[in-house]
C-alpha cells in the first residue's frame, strides 16, 4: 500500500505584527503563550514558532528571560519542535533579535533572508478605534519601518546559532530572498535539507496571488532542487487558501495568530489551534497526513529536543 505524504504544520501563536487590542484571543502573557502553543501542538502542529511579549501592555519583548517561562512549560507538556524567532519585531536591532535563540539553543530558529520595507500601517484604518495603548498606534501607523536584514546580519545569525546545532526556518518574502539564501548555501554556510518558508501578502513583500505562489515555488525548485522543504505563510485572509495550494503542490503549511487573526471572513479565530484544525482538515481532505514532531525532525534533520538549553 502506498504511504501517504506527510505535511508539516507550523503554528506561530503570537508574533509581533498584531497587537493585543486587535483580538482578545491573541496570547500576551507567558502562560497564555504556553497554552496557545500546547493547544496548537495537540491540534496537529509539529512545530511551534514563538515570540514573547510584555505581559503588561503586549508589546514585543525579545529578552531571553521573557522566553524562559513558556519554553519550560512547552517542553514539559509537549514533544513539539520549538522554533524561536530571530525576527523579533522589525523595529529591533539584530543584537536584540538574536539573544533568545542564542541563549536557549532551540532545534529551529526563524531567519529573515533580506532587508525590506515592512508595511503594517494598512491595518490602522481597520483597528484605529480599538487600540488601547499608545505604542500600538505608533507601531502600526509607522510608514518608515525598514526590516534590517543585511548579508552581515544574516551571516552573524547563521554562524552564531549554527554553532549550537540550530537549524533555520528561512523566511523569504520575495524572490530576491531566495537568491540570498542560494548565496549562503553556495558559500557553505547552510546545507540541506532547508526549511524555506515563503511569505505571501505582507505589504513590502510579494503578493498573495496564485501566480506569486507558483513563481516562488518555481524559483525555489530551480535554485535548490530536492535539497529543500517548501512551506507557505499566507498573511491575513490569504492564510488558508495559500495553505491549500501548498498542500496540493507537495508543500507544508504555517498558520497561527501571528500571521492571521481570522477564522473566516469577519470572524476572529478564538485560538491558533482553531487555525491548525482548519489546515489539518484541508490536508486530510486531500488524502494526506499531518507529520508528527518526530517525523518533522527526521524530514528536517534536526538535532533533537534533548539538545536544547531549556
Amino acid at each position: 500500500m502506498t504511504t501517504k505524504r506527510k505535511v508539516i504544520i507550523t503554528c506561530a501563536v503570537t508574533g509581533a505584527i498584531h497587537t493585543p487590542s486587535m483580538s482578545e484571543y491573541l496570547p500576551v502573557t507567558a502562560s497564555e503563550i504556553a497554552e496557545a502553543a500546547i493547544g496548537a501542538a495537540e491540534a496537529g502542529a509539529a512545530i511551534v514558532h514563538l515570540h514573547a511579549r510584555n505581559p503588561e501592555d503586549g508589546r514585543p519583548d525579545q529578552t531571553a528571560e521573557a522566553f524562559k517561562p513558556f519554553l519550560e512549560v512547552i517542553k514539559q507538556r509537549s514533544d513539539c519542535v520549538v522554533n524561536i524567532t530571530t525576527g523579533g519585531a522589525p523595529t529591533m536591532s539584530i543584537q536584540d533579535r538574536i539573544r533568545p535563540a542564542a541563549k536557549w539553543k532551540p532545534e529551529l530558529a526563524s531567519l529573515n533572508m533580506g532587508s525590506m520595507n515592512f508595511g503594517l500601517f494598512p491595518m490602522l484604518k481597520r483597528f484605529e478605534g480599538k487600540l488601547k495603548h499608545e505604542w500600538e498606534r505608533n507601531y502600526i501607523g509607522d510608514k518608515g519601518i525598514l526590516f534590517h536584514n543585511t548579508f552581515e546580519d544574516i551571516e552573524h545569525i547563521l554562524t552564531t546559532l549554527g554553532a549550537n546545532g540550530t537549524k533555520f526556518e528561512f523566511e523569504c518574502y520575495d524572490t530576491g530572498h531566495l537568491y540570498n539564501l542560494k548565496y549562503f548555501m553556495d558559500a557553505g554556510l547552510v546545507k540541506g535539507p532547508l526549511l524555506i518558508q515563503t511569505v505571501f501578502g505582507l505589504m513590502g513583500g510579494i503578493g498573495a496571488h496564485p501566480d506569486d505562489v507558483m513563481h516562488m515555488k518555481r524559483t525555489a525548485d530551480r535554485l535548490f532542487g530536492d535539497s529543500y522543504r517548501w512551506s507557505v505563510l499566507g498573511a491575513g485572509r490569504n492564510q488558508l487558501p495559500i495553505a491549500a495550494m501548498s498542500a496540493a503542490m507537495g508543500g507544508h503549511v504555517r498558520v497561527g495568530l501571528e500571521d492571521s487573526l481570522w477564522a473566516s471572513a469577519g470572524r476572529l479565530a478564538t485560538s491558533s489551534a482553531e487555525q491548525v484544525q482548519a489546515a489539518r482538515q484541508i490536508i486530510e481532505g486531500l488524502g494526506l497526513e499531518i507529520a508528527s514532531p518526530d517525523e518533522a525532525r527526521e524530514m528536517l534533520e534536526l538535532k533533537g529536543a534533548d539538545k536544547v538549553s531549556f
